[in-house]
C-alpha cells in the first residue's frame, strides 16, 4: 500500500520514550504561508451533518473529555505514521522533533482514555483515520498537515475551556493546550525558520483563536473513516 494511503486503527501500544530535549529555535518572524494553506482551505468546507451523524461523543464533561480524546487519537495516529514512514530527506533533527511530538500526543491520548474510565464512563471507540489526502513521502505535505492539525487542536482546546464544569479537568486542559501551542510554533518554524504564528491564529488583541466543537468535528471528520458527532456536547 502506498504511504500516502495507509489507513490503520489508532494504536494503544506504548511508544519508545525519547528523553532528548527539543533543540532551541529562533522564533522572531511572523509566518507568511506554506503548503498548509491548501489543507486549511480544504478543512474549511464544513458539513453540519458531520455533527449529527457518527459516533456520539456524549454530553457534559465526559463528552468534552471524549472530544479531546478523539482529537488526540487523530494526532497520535498521524505522527505515528510520520515516524513509521519518514518523508524523503527528513533530517535527524526533524526526526527528533517529530518523535517528541508523537510521544506527547500518545501520552495525551492515553491520559484522556484513563480520565474517562476513571470518571466511570466509556471512552469513545478506537477511531480509524483517513490520511489519503496526505503524501507521507513529501515534507511539504506532512508539515502542512501537521500545521493544520496543531492549529486545529489549539483552537479546539481554547473553545472547549468554557464548556468544562470540573475545574480539575480545566486545569489539565490548560496544561495540554500549552503543549499543543508549543508544537504548533515548532511546526511553523520547521516550515519557515524563525516563524511561529500569524493573524490566522492570533487576533488583534494578541489572543489565540477559539473554535466550537461543531466546527472542529466537521474538520476532524475529513481525516476520519470513523466519523464522530458533537450533537450532544455542551455549547455554553
Amino acid at each position: 500500500m502506498d504511504q500516502n494511503h495507509q489507513v490503520t486503527a489508532m494504536p494503544e501500544s506504548e511508544v519508545t520514550n525519547n528523553n532528548s530535549g527539543m533543540h532551541r529555535r529562533n522564533f522572531l518572524k511572523i509566518f507568511g504561508g506554506t503548503a498548509a494553506a491548501a489543507v486549511v482551505v480544504a478543512s474549511c468546507d464544513k458539513d453540519d451533518d458531520d455533527n449529527d451523524t457518527g459516533i456520539d461523543l456524549g454530553s457534559g464533561d465526559v463528552g468534552i473529555l471524549n472530544y479531546a480524546y478523539a482529537l488526540e487519537q487523530l494526532e497520535a495516529a498521524f505522527y505515528t505514521q510520520v515516524i513509521a514512514t519518514p518523508y524523503t530527506g527528513i533530517t535527524a533533527v526533524e526526526t527528533e522533533y517529530l518523535t517528541d511530538i508523537r510521544d506527547h500526543e500518545v501520552a495525551h491520548r492515553n491520559f484522556f482514555k484513563a480520565a474517562i474510565t476513571a470518571a466511570g464512563a466509556t471512552p469513545v471507540q478506537d477511531l480509524v483515520p483517513n490520511f489519503s489526502s496526505v503524501n507521507f513521502t513529501s515534507r511539504d505535505s506532512v508539515l502542512g498537515t501537521a500545521k493544520a492539525f496543531e492549529d486545529l487542536g489549539v483552537s479546539a482546546y481554547n473553545g472547549a475551556g468554557k464548556l468544562i464544569a470540573n475545574v480539575d479537568y480545566l486545569l489539565i486542559a490548560g496544561k495540554i493546550v500549552s503543549v499543543e501551542a508549543r508544537h504548533a510554533a515548532l511546526i511553523r518554524d520547521l516550515i519557515s525558520n524563525g516563524s511561529f504564528a500569524d493573524s490566522s491564529v492570533i487576533n488583534g488583541q494578541g489572543l489565540d483563536v477559539a473554535s466550537t466543537p461543531r466546527d472542529v468535528v466537521a474538520t476532524a471528520n475529513q481525516f476520519l473513516n470513523t466519523k464522530i458527532s458533537a450533537r450532544n456536547l455542551p455549547t455554553s
